[in-house]
C-alpha cells in the first residue's frame, strides 16, 4: 500500500510537469503574436528549459541521496508554484524565460529524485520496465492534456489577446495539490544511500568516471539523439500546423494533441509488449517506423491553401497522419533508459539519471534550436525532414547500445 501512494505521487508529479515542460511549443506560438517576438528568439525558450536542466542535473545529481529525493521534489514544486503565478502578475517575454528557467532546475531536481525511487520501489528488471513506461505514458497523457488546456484559455479570433495566461493559475493550484500529496507520503529512500565516508567532491567525481564506461557512452548519446528529435517534432508541430497546414491558432495546438495521445498510447502499452520481446527488435522496428512516417506524411504538406472555415473534417490528411510518428517514438526512451537502469545498482541511480537528463536537456534544446532556425530561415518542410539524419543516427547507436549491454551482462 505504502508502494502505490509513492507511485502514485510519482505519477502526479510527472504528470503536472509534462504540462509546464510541452507547453514550450504552445508558449512560443503565443509570444510570436503577444510580445511580436521573432521565431529564432522565441526558439530560446527552449534553452532556457533545457541548459538549467542540463546544469543543475551536473551539479546536484551525484549528492541527490544526501539532500533526500522527497526534500528536492518539495523544493522542486514549490519553486515553479511561484513561477506559474507570476505569468498572469507580470505579463511579459521576459516572464516566460523565468517561467521556463524555473521549470527547467525543478525539473532536474525531480527527473532524478523520480527515476532514482523507481530503483527503489521495484522488484526486479522487468516491474522496473513497466513502471517506468507507465511513468512516461502519464508524462504523455499530461502532455495531452497541455494542448487541450492551453487550447481552452486561447483566443484565436485575437493573436494579441493575453487570455492564454490565465491558464497559469490552474497549473500553480495543480502544483499546490501535487505538493501537498508529497509532502504527506513516506519515502523510504534507505538503500539509496552513498558509501560512507566519501565526500561530495567524491560523489561528483564519481558520475564523471560513470560517464566513460563505455556502456553508459553509448547510452548517453542515443538518449540525446531522440530527445533531439522528440523535441524538434514537438516543440515546432503548432507552428507547423499554424504556418504549413494553415490551422487556426488554438487549432494548431488541440491537433498536436494527436501527437502527445501516439506517445501516450504508445508507451502505456509498450510495458506490455517489452515484457514478452527481446527491447532490441522492437527498439529497431521503432526508428524504421518513425523514418517511414516521416517519408509517407511529409509530401502531403505541400501547396495547402487556407481555408477561413476549416473544421476538424476539412483538415489536410497530413494533419492527422503525421502525428502518428508517435506511436513509434515512444517506446524508445523509456525503454533503453530501464535497460541502463536496470544494469546499475540502486546507488548509482541518481547519478546516471544526472547523465541521462543533461544529455536529454542538450538534446532538446539542439533539436529545437536546429528546427526554428532552418523553419524560419528555409522551410517548414525541409526543417522537419531533416529529422532523417538523427533518426538515422539513433538506429546506428542502438547496435552499439546491444552490444556493449550483452558484453556488460
Amino acid at each position: 500500500m505504502k508502494n502505490q501512494r509513492i507511485i502514485l505521487a510519482l505519477f502526479l508529479i510527472y504528470f503536472v510537469f509534462a504540462i509546464l515542460l510541452n507547453s514550450v511549443g504552445t508558449v512560443i506560438l503565443q509570444v510570436i503574436g503577444n510580445y511580436g517576438v521573432s521565431k529564432s528568439s522565441a526558439s530560446n525558450l527552449e534553452a532556457f528549459k533545457d541548459l538549467p536542466i542540463a546544469v543543475v542535473s551536473f551539479l546536484v545529481a551525484s549528492f541527490l541521496p544526501r539532500i533526500g529525493y522527497k526534500n528536492a521534489i518539495l523544493a522542486a514544486l514549490a519553486l515553479v508554484t511561484a513561477a506559474c503565478i507570476a505569468m498572469p502578475l507580470l505579463p511579459a517575454f521576459w516572464t516566460a524565460k523565468l517561467l521556463f528557467l524555473c521549470v527547467g532546475v525543478a525539473f532536474a531536481l525531480v527527473k532524478v529524485s523520480v527515476y532514482s525511487t523507481l530503483g527503489l520501489i521495484a522488484r526486479d528488471r522487468r516491474h522496473h520496465a513497466g513502471i517506468m513506461n507507465t511513468l512516461e505514458g502519464v508524462f504523455m497523457v499530461g502532455v495531452l492534456s497541455a494542448y487541450w488546456i492551453f487550447g481552452y484559455f486561447i483566443d484565436s479570433s485575437d493573436p494579441a489577446s493575453r487570455s492564454w495566461l490565465q491558464v497559469y493559475w490552474v497549473l500553480a493550484a495543480l502544483c499546490a495539490v501535487t505538493f501537498v500529496l508529497v509532502l504527506s507520503t513516506s519515502f523510504d529512500e534507505g538503500t539509496a544511500q552513498l558509501p560512507e565516508g566519501r565526500s561530495r567532491w567524491d560523489d561528483f567525481t564519481a558520475m564523471l568516471k560513470l560517464f566513460f564506461k563505455p556502456l553508459v557512452c553509448v547510452f548517453v548519446m542515443t538518449a540525446f539523439l531522440y530527445v533531439l528529435i522528440e523535441q524538434s517534432v514537438g516543440t515546432w508541430l503548432p507552428t507547423f500546423n499554424n504556418e504549413i497546414l494553415k490551422l487556426p491558432a488554438a487549432m494548431s495546438v488541440q491537433v498536436t494533441s494527436i501527437f502527445a495521445a501516439c506517445l501516450a498510447i504508445g508507451r502505456l502499452s509498450a510495458g506490455f509488449v517489452m515484457r514478452r520481446m527481446n527491447w532490441y527488435p522492437v527498439m529497431n522496428i521503432c526508428v524504421i517506423g518513425m523514418a517511414a512516417m516521416v517519408l509517407l506524411a511529409l509530401p502531403l504538406t505541400h501547396d495547402v491553401v487556407a481555408d477561413p472555415n476549416i473544421t476538424w473534417s476539412s483538415a489536410p490528411l497530413a494533419t492527422f497522419l503525421f502525428p502518428l510518428i508517435g506511436l513509434f517514438m515512444a517506446p524508445i526512451y523509456p525503454g533503453i533508459n530501464s535497460v541502463m537502469l536496470s544494469s546499475l545498482p540502486p546507488h548509482q541511480h541518481s547519478s546516471m539519471t544526472g547523465l541521462l537528463v543533461i544529455f536529454s536537456a542538450l538534446g532538446g534544446t539542439t533539436g529545437s534550436f536546429i528546427t526554428g532556425y532552418v523553419f524560419g530561415n528555409f522551410s517548414g518542410h525541409f526543417a522537419f525532414y531533416l529529422t532523417l539524419v538523427p533518426i538515422t543516427l539513433v538506429l546506428i547507436t542502438l547496435y552499439f547500445f546491444k552490444r556493449q549491454v550483452d558484453h556488460a551482462a
